[in-house]
């Protein structure tokens, strides 16, 4: 077992949890200097010379902190892993119990979640709330902490766990959103909440760092969107186009079917190559996407005939009822099934 630490900008506290972790158990230790600076020279020199001390010559994000610790133990043999925070918000004791559930559980991911009562800083309380909704919805599996730095990663993920993109804070996300995509168990267990100075000694950018974790979200939103009015536009005409030679029900069904074709081939491509970047043969991901297309439209048409001609609803209307209603369907779908890998 390995305790990996990223570390950017840390004070004395690092050595101090070092220590503590050398004390308490036989865990071998490695430290990655994410292009600190020379400011911080003095600290890292403190380092024992029984730990493993990495180092970036410029700052290259947590992520890629962990990338390059992966990378180490794949190296030099791999072994199972437990990411602890530098800031002294992980104590040794949760380091161990989670070592100790990946050993009842192999294979799989071990998360240390933290409880947010009202002590907790709004910004990490806000901020873990929304982020559980964004990953259950693009998931459809809800963790408790999506922003849990304390994880325990087994040795036989550690190779995928390298290709997964995202270099800063977004990478925490991504790993669980590519974990859950490879079916890889994901286990948690309640630690110990700590915030040192309202943690102000995170590094976590709010904007920045948020807009790069919703960034998977916010590019399907857009692909969607713009597939949305591809439909909506040609959903209108066509309707209009053969409703007096066709009736309302059957230029309803010609105009639902002939408005999708054309916009789920748009946002086929939008998703494979901008939004989930697949790679997978185009065949299978095509015959998938279409079943899953073929599962949405069905239950589009049924509720636009509910809402139209049971209802009387104005067709412009009901289109964006039915269209909000199977969004996240639609979304869950093809994330899980349709641009899901196989676990290697």
């Amino acid at each position: 077992m390995h305790i990996i630490i990223p570390a950017y900008k840390p004070d004395m506290r690092l050595i101090q949890l070092i220590t503590d972790i050398h004390e308490k158990t036989d865990f071998g230790i490695i430290v990655v200097n994410d292009g600190s600076g020379e400011a911080f020279d003095e600290v890292f020199a403190a380092v024992p010379e029984y730990c493993t001390l990495l180092r970036h010559e410029v700052n290259q994000g947590k992520g890629r902190a962990m990338k390059t610790a992966f990378a180490y133990l794949l190296k030099n043999g791999a072994d199972n892993a437990v990411i602890v925070d530098a800031d002294g918000q992980h104590t040794p004791e949760d380091a161990m119990r989670i070592a100790a559930e990946m050993e009842k559980y192999p294979g799989e991911l071990v998360l240390g979640c933290r409880t947010f009562g009202k002590d907790i800083p709004f910004r990490s309380r806000f901020g873990n709330k929304l982020t559980i909704a964004v990953f259950a919805a693009a998931s459809g599996k809800k963790v408790s902490d999506t922003q849990t730095g304390l994880r325990g990663i087994p040795m036989d993920v550690l190779e995928f766990f390298t290709t997964i993109p995202g270099e800063r804070y977004e990478y925490e996300m991504n790993m669980l959103l590519y974990t859950v995509e490879r079916g890889i168990g994901i286990r948690e267990i309640p630690i110990e909440t700590i915030y040192i100075d309202n943690n102000s000694s995170s590094h976590f950018n709010v904007i920045r760092d948020s807009l790069k974790i919703y960034a998977v979200i916010f590019k399907f939103v857009a692909s969607s969107m713009a597939s949305f009015l591809i439909d909506y536009i040609l959903l209108l005409v066509l309707q209009a186009i053969f409703l007096g030679s066709l009736g309302a029900e059957n230029a309803l069904a010609v105009a639902t079917v002939g408005a999708r074709i054309v916009s789920s081939i748009c946002n086929f491509i939008f998703n494979k190559k901008l939004v989930f970047k697949d790679e997978q043969n185009l065949i299978s991901t095509l015959g998938k996407y279409y079943l899953v297309a073929a599962l949405i439209l069905g239950l589009k048409y049924i509720a636009l005939y509910l809402l139209t001609i049971v209802g009387s609803m104005h067709l412009a209307f009901a289109n964006i009822l039915a269209e909000l209603a199977l969004y996240a369907l639609s979304y869950t779908l093809q994330r899980v099934f349709v641009f899901k890998n196989k676990r290697k």
